[in-house]
């Protein structure tokens, strides 16, 4: 049998990563495991925003079934090999995240966090997508 004691659920607070977090609640209250929340600032991020505010958006991260333990991390650097890194310090045993779903060139170009993720963790990693035709796509 699967045990899960640990998932992961890392965000950029978009709906790619909004549609991957009903997966990760999913997953800790079947498996009665802990939801490890996190988001990754790129260093010197000019985007007008510090460590305090992405805090206060990681905070409300928060399952509504208050039985499932949540803990929270804000992390800085590669969103790919921090995420990969954290989750190996953690004990993580599955990684939920979401992905933009980009293919071809769009995906060489600008690259994929989850797809680095995959390669670097070292647990089970969960993609999810949204589906063709939803918003933000």
């Amino acid at each position: 049998m699967i045990q899960v004691r640990k998932v992961l659920y890392p965000t950029d607070f978009s709906p790619y990563s909004n549609r991957a977090y009903f997966y990760a609640v999913g997953l800790a209250e079947t498996y009665r495991a802990t939801l490890a929340v996190a988001h990754v600032m790129a260093p010197g991020a000019a985007d007008g925003h510090g460590p305090g505010y992405w805090r206060a958006q990681l905070e409300q991260v928060r399952p509504g079934n208050p039985a499932i333990p949540v803990e929270h991390a804000l992390l800085e650097g590669d969103p790919a090999a921090e995420i990969a890194r954290y989750a190996a310090q953690a004990g993580v045993d599955v990684i939920v995240i979401g992905t933009h779903g980009r293919t071809g060139v769009d995906r060489l170009m600008m690259g994929s966090v989850a797809e680095r993720v995959m390669r670097e963790a070292t647990c089970s990693v969960l993609v999810v997508k949204l589906p063709r035709g939803s918003a933000g796509r």
